[in-house]
């Protein structure tokens, strides 16, 4: 088990489920869309990033984001940690047939996906050892530096890099630098990109 100090959001029941194998803490769920009109439970989840922060583990279709982005609205960018599940395409046991876009949710990918994807977020997770926090200095200027923005293949890249990493594809420029420096530190992410772009730059 993974204890986790932030309230972690996930969209239904059976994500709910899910996540109450493999994490130790508060789990709320949006009920899909139906947060965009619930103010209490806004009201909830806005206390409890005030007190503890939120976690933030929705599907990587779009309607996942469309949930993420309307819970980045509602509080503030610096009480809210990121946990992302890969694209992965295949259909949930307890379905028919596979969601819109085809990729698995929360509820669908393995408990060995969602431990990395949370250990990955920059949350407050204890393990084995306490604590810890990943901290990194990526910036702006270190993507258009390797050509992962302003540039004609900049767009490319970013995909490359995403499937690299094993993140979503629909994952903005914004949210991939957030995301990268959860994930490794500035000297990584210069020997990644050295590695893969290096013929490119």
């Amino acid at each position: 088990m993974i204890q986790v100090r932030e309230a972690v959001i996930v969209e239904g029941k059976y994500d709910k489920i899910k996540l109450s194998n493999i994490i130790d803490g508060l789990i709320i769920t949006t009920e899909g869309f139906g947060i965009f009109k619930d103010k209490e439970k806004q009201s909830l989840i806005r206390r409890l990033a005030d007190t503890r922060g939120i976690l933030i583990l929705t599907d990587s279709d779009g309607a996942g984001f469309v949930i993420r982005n309307f819970l980045k609205g509602c509080v503030p960018k610096e009480k809210i940690k990121h946990a992302y599940i890969p694209d992965i395409f295949g259909k949930e046991k307890r379905k028919d047939k596979p969601s819109k876009e085809g990729k698995l949710g929360v509820e669908g990918v393995s408990e060995e996906i969602i431990a990395k994807a949370i250990a990955s977020s920059g949350a407050e997770c204890s393990i084995s050892e306490g604590y810890v926090k990943q901290r990194s200095d990526i910036t702006k200027a270190d993507l258009f530096v390797y050509g992962l923005s302003g540039g004609e293949k900049s767009s490319e890249r970013r995909d490359s890099l995403k499937k690299i990493l094993g993140l979503p594809s629909k994952m903005s420029p914004n949210l991939l630098l957030d995301t990268l420096n959860t994930l490794m530190t500035k000297e990584e992410f210069a020997d990644l990109c050295e590695k893969e772009f290096a013929n490119e730059i």
